[in-house]
């Protein structure tokens, strides 16, 4: 990633929030391995329209790095507890405003097999979605309204997602977005301080 980043890259997982545009081709490239024959990547874009509203014209997303990247990195722990065969996993969130088409969130996970990639892709990105304390503002043509990414995943999860919530240590109670708080310091990677 170009521009700062906050996470953790090792030889089994890549962990990062960025403010920049997320490197998909790089992450994919980085978790094939000759032993593992299941390579799944899963790429959340900025769609047009959220819960029945249309013309969404954005997306800035806020985060509270210092909580974060460590309960990515619970997501990911959790996922080996389950699928120890797992090769390399990738958990990776943009921060800042994107526009529609964009990348939000990367997911690339390796096994042996593909079943178990494609499981272990789809419980990352569903427990991520309940679990990591990362708020948007939805902008379109009429207004603005913040709201925690959590709240849109209720009512979509799967099996995977509600056996995760059930993972010790996982749920969070994050407080109001920074942007909400005129007095706070922003945690937006890369953004200076007031």
């Amino acid at each position: 990633m170009s521009s700062p980043s906050e996470g953790i890259k090792n030889d089994t997982e890549w962990i990062a929030v960025s403010d920049s545009p997320l490197p998909v081709s790089e992450a994919l490239a980085w978790a094939s391995l000759d032993s593992c024959g299941g390579v799944v990547t899963f790429c959340g874009t900025v769609r047009d329209h959220s819960r029945g509203r249309p013309e969404v014209r954005s997306l800035t997303y806020e985060a509270y790095v210092e909580q974060v990247v460590p309960k990515l990195s619970e997501v990911a722990r959790a996922a080996r507890v389950t699928w120890p065969m797992i090769g390399r996993l990738a958990l990776l969130h943009r921060v800042g405003t994107l526009e529609v088409g964009d990348v939000a969130v990367v997911v690339v996970a390796s096994t042996p097999h593909r079943a178990e990639a494609f499981d272990v892709a789809r419980f990352c990105i569903d427990t991520l979605k309940h679990t990591i304390p990362i708020w948007k503002l939805e902008t379109w043509d009429d207004g603005a309204e913040w709201v925690r990414c959590d709240q849109e995943a209720e009512g979509h999860a799967s099996d995977d997602a509600a056996a995760a919530q059930m993972v010790a240590g996982l749920l969070c109670d994050a407080p109001r977005p920074l942007a909400q708080h005129p007095d706070s310091i922003r945690a937006t990677v890369g953004d200076p301080a007031p």
